[in-house]
């Protein structure tokens, strides 16, 4: 598998190619022509077919984030087409597909309308141009006595034509090198509220998703795998599983046993009278407890400065006063609704595999390597996703399903249970972050120390990406926005033992816990309110967003003037573009919190569909409270303790919080809001906390039994 390309293939060359009577317009990437035929490839097009249907191929996976809707609204606004007319297909795997922010085919980071902003509006616009240029022709007027408008072209004259009318002959037209794009006080569907377009088939149960797969001739596989994460199976007893009802084979594969079944309860009881020898491997001695001491001793070992500003030491040694706290997070699953699953169909001819996944162009290239197939005998058929927030980007599941189907020569769907799925997850890394801090004697910071120690997900996947010890999905957040003359901020890399990947927000929500509970902490050494403190340190005009997103958020949230019984925490942060505020707004019972109301400033630049952002971040509230409040992944023997939902709780309907979101009218270019708002939910919860109780919270989830005494 290659690791993920450089983010250079920015530039995009317009192209486009006539299939079967439709007018295809998209973008070549350079560095990825190795053929003349990859050179005329494209990233994103737009098919109009001849019965006026208007067709783009979508290339990011579609998990809830809104992708099939703001997508063909960005064609749609330039195109001059009806919404309801754009249909979408999902691509499959080809060079052309990579997301630009991220370099590969891979839909993560709260990229996937920030990638496409540019790229899919010039793709309307000069498939639009192509439809004016061929309805001129056939008129023999000029195109600039013509206009698009509903998916038609029409004269100064009042002659008409469909699009699906003028598609073979626009399609034999050149490209238009230039194309000039609606200005944003023209546009009719950007940034308008528009309903899902796929809402209808998910509610119909039309939508596809990876478990819903069928396939003639198809089994399913339930798959036993150690109890310690990374064991491996050293023998197997098969003999009762075998003989019962269903069973069509047991196979041992490189991490587990499988039993291939008709159905998924014949392959799941089988599953579990199959007798295994495991070999537990080097984990069979995690802790917890180790695990939290292994943080610890990390900070004595050196670490890579991500960022230096002035003389930290000599103005630590001339402040009035020095704070100084740590913060720990613990790991965390993914949780998705839809438990791993992939079908895999490998052949004699060829491989085929169906299935929720954010990373395409990775499943392809285990389902290569596995199969020994070339990548044209390979094919990836990638599913609605129930859930993804970053798991979906591992393949481990994909290698399992296609190792399962070559054995046995059919096609196989392999079926994780929620326990396989809470046990064997790719978590969210543990961090431990210290902060020190140097005030003056009017409370204001004139120096910090950061130093945030944490697992690295990135070194296992794409380790390319991490150079002189700096891991940048390590260090997002990690950097204040405030203005504080003298830093230093480091990063140390830590192994500790447990398989770590993406989890919705990254490092965002490890490092703006920290920095913002700290600042939190500061504010109340200085006895200064801490939306003021903040505010005296946000300074200059690349601080403005900064501002006007927390001045917001207060201002909506009533700060100050909180009701009997009712306490707020504020956070701040940029990610992925976007410029966050929070309010939470809480009361305590018996150390139980309860978070009543959530209000959200949020700048994300332009913005495509408010319905989708705010929908995105009432998510994202949804997600991150329950990170706050509720779960935690821990470790016993070297096993995962907790197993399903009741020992691994998330946010349950009668605890969601009224959430309040104020967006912010901008011309910025978009940013990402999938995530974002997931990491300020730990601070401004934490540093509400303590306005109620005097209590600082420094660990996650927050502990009732503490609170209790407060």
């Amino acid at each position: 598998m290659n690791a993920l390309k450089s983010s250079s293939r920015r530039n995009f060359l317009k192209t486009s190619i006539a299939v079967s009577g439709s007018l295809m317009v998209g973008f070549h990437v350079p560095g990825f022509a190795k053929t003349e035929a990859a050179s005329t490839a494209i990233n994103g097009w737009v098919r109009v077919g001849s019965d006026n249907s208007v067709t783009i191929i979508c290339h990011r996976s579609e998990m809830g984030q809104g992708t099939y809707t703001s997508m063909p609204m960005l064609v749609a606004e330039e195109l001059e087409v009806d919404l309801r007319r754009v249909k979408i297909e999902m691509a499959g795997v080809d060079p052309i597909y990579i997301n630009a922010l991220l370099g590969g085919q891979l839909t993560g980071g709260s990229t996937s309308v920030r990638d496409a902003f540019d790229g899919l509006r010039k793709a309307g616009a000069q498939a639009r141009m192509m439809l004016i240029s061929a309805a001129a022709n056939e008129w023999k007027i000029p195109e600039s006595d013509c206009r698009a408008d509903n998916g038609m072209v029409i004269s100064n004259g009042g002659k008409k034509l469909f699009y699906g009318q003028l598609a073979p002959k626009a399609a034999m037209l050149p490209v238009p090198k230039e194309v000039a794009l609606k200005d944003a006080k023209a546009w009719k569907i950007i940034g308008r509220p528009v309903k899902r377009l796929d809402t209808p088939a998910k509610v119909t149960g039309k939508a596809e998703y990876g478990i819903d797969v069928q396939l003639p001739g198809m089994l399913i596989a339930s798959l036993a795998q150690c109890p310690v994460l990374g064991g491996k199976p050293i023998s197997v007893d098969d003999t009762k599983a075998r003989a019962m009802p269903g069973v069509k084979a047991v196979v041992k594969i490189d991490d587990g046993v499988a039993v291939v079944a008709t159905s998924f309860w014949q392959a799941k009881v089988a599953r579990d009278a199959l007798n295994i020898t495991w070999d537990n491997g080097q984990g069979a001695t995690l802790s917890s407890a180790g695990i939290s001491q292994g943080l610890k001793d990390a900070l004595a070992k050196p670490a890579a400065t991500l960022k230096k500003t002035g003389d930290v030491d000599k103005a630590m040694a001339g402040a009035a006063r020095k704070i100084a706290a740590s913060y720990e997070l613990p790991f965390l699953a993914h949780a998705t609704m839809e438990p791993m699953n992939f079908t895999a169909d490998v052949r004699t001819d060829g491989c085929d595999i169906y299935g929720p996944t954010q990373f395409p162009q990775m499943a392809e290239g285990v389902a290569m390597q596995i199969t020994g197939f070339p990548k044209e005998k390979v094919k990836v058929h990638t599913t609605f996703l129930g859930g993804g927030f970053g798991r979906r980007i591992d393949v481990d599941f994909i290698v399992q399903a296609v190792q399962i189907s070559k054995a046995v020569g059919k096609p196989v769907k392999l079926i994780w249970t929620r326990e396989d799925d809470m046990t064997h997850d790719f978590y969210r890394p543990v961090s431990l972050n210290t902060l020190e801090a140097g005030l003056d004697k009017d409370g204001k910071p004139v120096a910090m120390r950061f130093r945030l120690t944490s697992p690295s997900v990135t070194a296992r996947l794409f380790p390319s990406f991490v150079k002189d010890g700096i891991e940048p999905f390590m260090a997002e957040a990690a950097v204040l926005p405030y203005d504080i003359p003298n830093t230093n901020v480091e990063m140390a890399i830590h192994d500790a033992g447990v398989r770590v990947g993406y989890w919705r927000s990254v490092s965002h929500a490890l490092n703006c816990f920290a920095n913002e509970s700290f600042i939190d902490e500061l504010a109340a050494a200085a006895g200064k309110d801490p939306v003021a403190y903040r505010l005296a340190m946000l300074n200059g005009k690349e601080a403005e967003r900064f501002r006007n997103v927390l001045s917001i958020a207060t201002a909506k949230a009533g700060w100050g003037n909180a009701a009997k019984g009712r306490f707020l925490g504020v956070a701040l942060m940029e990610g992925y573009g976007s410029y966050v505020a929070q309010v939470s707004e809480i009361s305590i019972d018996n150390g139980a919190v309860r978070v009543h109301k959530v209000t959200c400033a949020v700048d994300c630049g332009m913005i495509v569909n408010p319905d989708i952002v705010k929908a995105q971040v009432e998510s994202s509230v949804a997600y991150g409270m329950s990170a706050v409040l509720l779960s935690k992944i821990t470790f016993k023997d070297g096993k995962v303790e907790q197993s399903n939902f009741d020992s691994y709780p998330v946010m349950r309907m009668n605890q969601m919080p009224v959430v309040d979101v104020h967006l912010v009218a901008s011309t910025e270019k978009p940013g990402g809001i999938g995530e974002p708002v997931v990491a300020t939910c730990g601070p401004s919860v934490a540093n509400a906390v303590f306005a109620a109780t005097g209590k600082r919270v420094r660990k996650l989830p927050i502990d009732a039994d503490a609170l209790k005494s407060a």
